[in-house]
């Protein structure tokens, strides 16, 4: 009978270290750090004004013009997501947007669209920059949806310090674009870029360094870019799809965000045109 307890006890203690194992296997290692810290993030439960503003120009000979204040429903925050739309009046009406390049006034147009920029709201020198974002519908003629980064003393309105005098694409108004939906090669895929300078201002090479990849732009997913020592990594849903090598030294600048929905052509508009951003985030390294 004593023998059988022994045996017992014995059993017994041998499972209870083995609990005890696998408790501290579970534990988190107290030295370990996560290996990207949050240092923005806006979930659009409102439209945040310490972060974002409109941002009216006239650019890439562009058929639309850019209103301020979600005028005609162009931008509007709701539901927890901000929507930017391109919108057709039906008829055309004046349009007091500038050419960032000569100065002239956009002509009369009957579209109108939603673009916001961090600029002097947010900035931030290299690390992991991420939107989560949809737009359906895509593959129109015309389309130009885009999440992008531009040098934060950039030359194009607004002008709000004395250093904003650098033109693009030059150190200081370099462009990376993580998402860019271009109608021309059809529904569902998106480019992604390093735009390489060449010099000089508005000279820059738009295809070197550019990725061209498939996604179900109707559905939500994260669009993102980081810096890997020399290189810029493009991440689709957190996997990596593209990688620009030694180019990410060519960006030490503070980089703001732009979320713009765009008009190329003046072919008519059909369906509707939204993109909807869940949220956007920029985070640094804490982890080498």
């Amino acid at each position: 009978m004593n023998q059988r307890i022994v045996i017992i006890s014995i059993v017994l203690l041998l499972l209870c270290f083995g609990c005890k194992e696998k408790e501290n296997k579970d534990l988190p290692n107290k030295d370990e750090q996560p290996e990207w810290t949050i240092d923005f993030f806006d979930d659009f439960e409102t439209f945040n004004t310490a972060h974002w503003q409109d941002q009216m120009i006239w650019v890439n000979n562009e058929n639309h013009c850019y209103v301020p204040d979600g005028k005609y429903n162009t931008r509007e925050v709701s539901n927890g997501t901000l929507k930017l739309r391109v919108i057709d009046l039906g008829e055309k009406q004046p349009c007091d947007n500038l050419d960032v390049k000569t100065g002239a006034q956009h002509p009369e147009t009957q579209y109108v669209a939603g673009r916001i920029i961090s600029k002097n709201r947010k900035e931030f020198i290299k690390g992991k920059w991420t939107a989560r974002l949809k737009v359906e519908n895509s593959g129109q003629s015309g389309m130009f949806p885009a999440w992008w980064l531009l040098g934060a003393r950039n030359n194009e309105p607004p002008i709000e310090h004395e250093d904003e005098t650098v033109c693009w694409p030059l150190t200081g108004s370099g462009e990376i674009d993580v998402f860019e939906h271009h109608s021309d090669g059809g529904p569902n895929h998106y480019a992604a870029r390093a735009i390489v300078s060449l010099g000089e201002c508005q000279s820059g090479d738009w295809q070197g360094k550019m990725l061209v990849q498939e996604a179900e732009l109707g559905e939500f997913h994260d669009y993102s870019v980081e810096w890997d020592r020399k290189d810029l990594v493009f991440r689709l849903d957190n996997e990596e799809v593209y990688r620009a090598k030694d180019q990410g030294d060519n960006f030490p600048e503070p980089l703001f965000a732009i979320l713009n929905f765009a008009k190329i052509n003046d072919a008519p508009m059909t369906q509707n045109w939204e993109m909807e951003v869940d949220w956007v985030k920029h985070e640094f390294k804490t982890k080498k």
